[in-house]
């Protein structure tokens, strides 16, 4: 499946037929195979009824209904949950994202290869107390990650599939997701700029509420980045420098009051007491809390849980083999080793052996037993005599002439 779409929304019974018709129109035109996913986040309007009847008609629309308003980051979470499409394209159900803006958004990912492409509303149409906060918002999230972003909170979006899987979205975390991505080691982020419409049904669904919210989220998702799993490194810095500065202060006004007071002054009446006083128990205090965010880090069922972006194992069946004995027996208490009963000493019988000079020898080794010389034998060294051999016998020839004389003197 190419594209899953995923639409959460709040009472938008005007726009989601219109916004529906429009987006299947897109995706057909484009060829793309699809699913479109509405999340409702507690309408209490008809806009479910509209939704039950896209599901009944048609096959590739996919609903998912709250009981209570639980926020966009929530309905976002739950969607990506369920999304099979390579890729997964965000929109918002007011019709002030373009669906046209899609195909650009597709390619960018599958052709570009880009792990993430956020929209860019360069031209909008909403109130100016609603642009302005935005921009310092935008502004601090550029600086605090790094993201060269210039609107993080734009609804159109388009993301890799791996990507909204290795992420967790909460509270009011959807303005941040380019940063939930980076810090999940995706860093291909990219930017379009999409068309924005003016809001053409019903009303905004977000105060002013929100900036203090985003705000709050943003230091929440720098600390949580930086220091989640190692807390005791920003507080115990934090407490172990005012502690020290509270302690210099205190061991200046020490030696003063020793040495150098002649109207003899109270140490209560002199400023710098009291501001050795409050470092030294803040220092105490960011010190110890950063010791009791690292026992609850250490304690989190999270605590190893790493993006792994590709695993490559050995071919060899002996090494996967003796890995995978490994972890069944880790933790468990290796077998004691027996030693192996002793070999019972063979008793060697002495044997007494003489040599060829009449001297006897006793030897407990066998196999060091000095074996009795061969007796010199006198045959071998006599010279061997060339023994004359008979003449082979000759075969008998007849004389034919002589047997033929004979014949004629007779």
């Amino acid at each position: 499946m190419n594209i899953s779409v995923v639409i959460p929304f709040f009472n938008e019974y005007e726009s989601l037929p219109e916004l529906y018709d429009w987006l299947k129109d897109v995706l057909v035109k484009n060829r793309l195979t699809y699913e479109i996913i509405f999340v409702d986040d507690g309408s209490n309007d008809d806009s479910w009824e509209l939704v039950e009847d896209l599901i009944r008609k048609e096959k590739y629309v996919k609903g998912i209904k709250f009981r209570r308003n639980h926020g966009k980051s929530a309905a976002l979470h739950v969607a990506f949950e369920q999304a099979k499409g390579d890729v997964i394209i965000t929109m918002d159900a007011d019709m002030q994202d373009s669906p046209d803006e899609i195909p650009g958004l597709y390619k960018m990912i599958v052709e570009d290869g880009y792990d993430l492409v956020s929209g860019w509303k360069k031209k909008r149409y909403d109130p100016i107390m609603k642009t302005l906060p935005s921009k310092f918002f935008n502004r601090t999230a550029r600086m605090v990650s790094g993201i060269k972003l210039h609107d993080f909170n734009c609804g159109l979006k388009s993301y890799r599939n791996n990507v909204v899987k290795s992420i967790e979205v909460y509270g009011e975390m959807h303005r941040y997701i380019p940063i939930l991505a980076k810090q999940a080691g995706f860093g291909k982020i990219g930017e379009k700029v999409v068309e924005h419409r003016a809001r053409k049904y019903g009303v905004t669904k977000f105060g002013l509420d929100r900036f203090v919210k985003g705000f709050l989220d943003l230091l929440s998702i720098h600390f949580i980045t930086k220091f989640g799993k190692r807390p005791m490194h920003l507080f115990g810095a934090l407490g172990s420098f005012m502690f020290m500065l509270g302690l210099g202060i205190s061991l200046y006004l020490g030696i003063d009051k020793l040495f150098f007071d002649t109207e003899a002054k109270l140490l209560a009446s002199r400023t710098e007491f009291f501001i050795a006083l409050v470092s030294m128990i803040m220092g105490v205090q960011m010190f110890l809390t950063g010791f009791l965010g690292e026992l609850v880090s250490r304690s989190g069922s999270d605590r190893n849980t790493y993006h792994v972006a590709k695993t490559i194992f050995s071919n060899n069946a002996k090494i996967d083999e003796f890995r995978n004995r490994q972890k069944e027996n880790k933790g468990k208490r290796p077998p004691l080793k027996r030693r192996p009963p002793a070999k019972k000493q063979e008793t060697v019988k002495k044997e007494v052996v003489a040599d060829a000079s009449g001297k006897v020898q006793q030897s407990n080794n066998p196999k060091q037993q000095s074996k009795p010389k061969p007796r010199p034998n006198p045959q071998r060294n006599k010279p061997k005599v060339n023994e004359t051999k008979p003449a082979p016998n000759k075969p008998k020839v007849s004389d034919n002439k002589t047997e033929a004389n004979k014949l004629t003197d007779n």
